[in-house]
Order: C-alpha cells, then sequence, then structure tokens
C-alpha cells in the first residue's frame, strides 16, 4: 500500500494526537513530516512520536501530497500566503483544522487558484482518540483525496460530512463547544452530590460513571435518548420529580439559547479572521 507524504504545519496537541492515532493504525512514520516555529513544541512531539520535524514550513510542505494546517485561526492567514506558492505548484490538498476559517478564505489567501481544499471541525475529545468531526470540501477535492482526508480524521474518532459549510457553525456550537457543556452538567451534579453529603471522590467518580454509562447507552442503542430517557424514568419515582424541575425551569429553552448564541459567535468570528 502506497501511503501519501503527509505534513503538518503546527504541532501542538491536536497535530500530536493525530500523528499519534495515524501511527496507531499503521500510517509509516517516515510518511509524516511536521513543521513548527516554537522549539519546546518539537521538543514535546518528539517524546510522543518519531517524525521528521523542523522550524521551515516551506521546507516541508514542499514535497507533501496532503498539507494538515493545525496553527491558531489567528495565524493562518499569514501561513497560508506563505505557502501558497509550493501548493499551487504542487496541487496539494490542503485540510485545515483551524477553528472558525472557512474555505472561501483560505482559497483566497491561497492566490484563488482553485486549490483542494478540505476544512475540518475536529473537537477536544480526539484528543483522547474520541472526537467527532465534521469535513466539507471544496469542489476541487477529488473522490481519493476526499477519502484520506476522511482516514485521517477517522484516527481520532468519527468523522460526518457536510454539503454546506454553512453548518459549520452550527457543527462548532454542538460538537465543538459541546464537551463543555456535558462537564458543566458534571460539575454541577458532583457539587450537589458534596453538598448533600458524599465525599468529594465518591462524588466525583460517581458522576464521571453515570456521565460515561449514559454516553454509552445512547451510542449502543437504536433508539433516541427520549425513549432511552423514558426508560429510566419511573411514573411517580425520584427520576421523574428531577425532570420535572428542570422542565419547569425552562432547561430545554435555556439550552436551546445557549446553543445558539455560540453558533452565532462561531459567525462573527468567522467574519472576523476572514478579514485579514
Amino acid at each position: 500500500m502506497t501511503y501519501p507524504r503527509l505534513s503538518f504545519i503546527g504541532a501542538g496537541n491536536m497535530a500530536r494526537s493525530l500523528i499519534g492515532g495515524l501511527i496507531a493504525d499503521g500510517y509509516p512514520s517516515e510518511q509524516i513530516r511536521v513543521s513548527d516555529p516554537s522549539p519546546d513544541q518539537l521538543t514535546t512531539l518528539a517524546k510522543h512520536c518519531s517524525v521528521q520535524s523542523g522550524t521551515d514550513n516551506i521546507a516541508a510542505a514542499r514535497d507533501a501530497d496532503a498539507l494538515i494546517l493545525a496553527v491558531k485561526p489567528q495565524v493562518l492567514h499569514d501561513v497560508v500566503v506563505q505557502l501558497s506558492e509550493v501548493v499551487a505548484q504542487n496541487k496539494t490538498l490542503v485540510i485545515s483544522i483551524a477553528a472558525g476559517i472557512r474555505e472561501s478564505d483560505i482559497d483566497r489567501w491561497l492566490g484563488g487558484k482553485a486549490a483542494a481544499i478540505v476544512r475540518a471541525m475536529p473537537n477536544t475529545p480526539a484528543l483522547i482518540q474520541c472526537g467527532a468531526t465534521a469535513l466539507y470540501a471544496n469542489a476541487q477535492v477529488t473522490q481519493e483525496q476526499r477519502d484520506f482526508a476522511e482516514s485521517v480524521l477517522r484516527a481520532v474518532g468519527l468523522t460526518l460530512w457536510l454539503n454546506d459549510e454553512a453548518l459549520m457553525d452550527t457543527i462548532t456550537a454542538v460538537s465543538g463547544s459541546g464537551p463543555a457543556y456535558f462537564l458543566l452538567v458534571m460539575e454541577i451534579l458532583q457539587s450537589v452530590g458534596t453538598e448533600l453529603g458524599l465525599d468529594p471522590g465518591s462524588a466525583r467518580l460517581l458522576t464521571l460513571q453515570t456521565a460515561f454509562g449514559a454516553a454509552k447507552m445512547a451510542l449502543e442503542s437504536p433508539d433516541d435518548p427520549a425513549t432511552l430517557r423514558g426508560r429510566v424514568t419511573s411514573p411517580g419515582g425520584t427520576t421523574e420529580q428531577a425532570i420535572r424541575v428542570l422542565e419547569e425551569g425552562g432547561l430545554h429553552a435555556l439550552i436551546s439559547e445557549a446553543v445558539r448564541a455560540a453558533r452565532d459567535r462561531s459567525e462573527e468570528l468567522a467574519n472576523q479572521l476572514g478579514r485579514s
């Protein structure tokens, strides 16, 4: 099997997670190259895996079949402009995991030369190979390139293709920010358990295992969450009483408002970053 030459621009946490997942899946480390301006990041990378690395972005990209742009959104413009000639010459597939930067802006920064671009939105559980990643490909991306981009992101969790890039803002609000919503509920549940007499260690353990169990039930069942919730909500029981308090307190409306606010902010940030 022939593996494409893959270069990462940026050696932060997400890049290291992707590289680790790829190598664990059998991707040859000699086909991976990494560039980062920080020697500390490269030192950390070397502790986790043995790949070619350096501080020169152009050198890293020169013979790559695909580039993973894994830098902060605020510096993506300068990085993309720097690499534009190399990408145009080699017709390199560009995969961006920089949050909030639209495909059209990346294409414009590359010189508007019809580059093959995949925009990906992984979430933080990707750091432990349990992520959810949405992908969007422009018209220049071939089926072979789509398959390759999907295989890269699948190394850290499940993937989902979008036909409409505008939905990326909703993805950001639901799965990108989503882990924080669940962690907040876990934080509250653990705190209340302690207030009601549990020792902190027990409250934490019970909260984490309960959250894990609920997610695993939902993942492994063909039924939707509402149906599963109904099965554990006995009429007149403790769960029904708790759910009633949550519903009367407007939990559904509050979460809906929160997710919409996150989506709107995602749109605002994309507009701001795209004006670079």
